[in-house]
């Protein structure tokens, strides 16, 4: 039998990525859509670390990769080298005064699509040499893991190695379409949305703060469709499936749409814009957060009806 020489081999940093990805997702082709390389890039390389160390990493079982017990040794010394790694590229970007570079931003759907894309726009004539990479994503994304430099997050950052810029608090509405309406009398309480057609979440996004609210005022007989995103809420509303709860700043300047008079009532967000303690001097990250901030509060403000 071969033995382990994990002990005697020093290991390049991009073979532990792929390990890592394996031992997070759980299967190859999460691994690899992490990691941005095909399934049988990954596969191969997966093999070709494991032969060279003369043993298996992850036991090949009908719900996913296991790590083996050398494969658990093998992810907490990457482990270790990514947090040591992802300090240090920290420090060093967090020195960096020029008004350059590339800046990675996250934000949610409804954001990048009504106010952050316009506002981006506007900070790249003010500094062109900045080149911003913005992830439309609705999951919270690690910072500390530079996954994004800045990320606009609707809860407060409660991460002690974070730094956060609380911009605005986003209002909510009840919307339909005119004809919907037409045929469903607007709700004038509570007790009436029972007897209305609603949007719903997919069970993925019962977390959202609208998502619970939803479920705790309209029973799942209303529920007529469900979608996982606001986006696709707010286009099936505007179709006539139903009334939506979306945020007013997307909802409000549309016409195809009507904000119903009755208010989901203790449903207001806040709004933050987040990076880590490490970055918020450095340049890039500093003026974003300032010109983009301030850019984002007027827009927001002026889009509510």
């Amino acid at each position: 039998m071969q033995t382990c020489n994990i002990a005697n081999r020093m290991f390049a940093w991009d073979d532990l990525r792929y390990v890592l990805a394996v031992a997070r997702t759980g299967n190859l082709n999460a691994a690899a859509r992490t990691l941005g390389v095909n399934h049988s890039t990954m596969f191969r390389r997966l093999n070709a670390i494991e032969g060279e160390l003369g043993s298996k990493l992850f036991e090949r079982l009908p719900d996913g990769y296991v790590p083996t017990d050398s494969g658990e040794r093998l992810i907490e010394t990457a482990e270790r080298i990514e947090t040591e790694t992802l300090a240090l590229d920290r420090e060093l970007t967090g020195r960096d005064t020029r008004l350059s570079g590339e800046l990675r931003v996250t934000a949610s759907e409804t954001l990048a699509f009504r106010a952050l894309t316009a506002e981006i726009a506007r900070f790249r004539q003010m500094h062109p040499g900045i080149l911003v990479a913005l992830n439309v994503d609705n999951r919270v994304l690690d910072l500390s893991r530079r996954e994004a430099d800045v990320a606009l997050r609707a809860t407060r950052p409660r991460e002690g190695d974070l730094f956060g810029r609380r911009l605005t608090d986003i209002r909510w509405g009840l919307y339909a379409a005119p004809s919907y309406l037409a045929s469903h009398p607007a709700p004038k309480k509570l007790s009436d949305l029972e007897h209305h057609a609603f949007i719903g979440w997919t069970e993925n996004a019962q977390s959202t703060k609208a998502g619970t609210w939803l479920a705790r005022h309209v029973p799942p007989t209303s529920i007529a469709f469900r979608g996982s995103g606001f986006l696709n809420h707010h286009v099936a509303a505007k179709a006539g499936l139903g009334i939506a709860v979306l945020p007013r700043y997307l909802g409000d300047p549309d016409r195809e749409l009507t904000r119903l008079r009755l208010e989901p009532e203790n449903l207001t967000t806040e709004l933050w814009l987040i990076t880590h303690r490490s970055l918020k001097d450095t340049a890039r990250v500093r003026t974003f957060m300032e010109a983009v901030g301030d850019g984002l509060r007027r827009k927001l403000a002026a889009l509510e009806l």
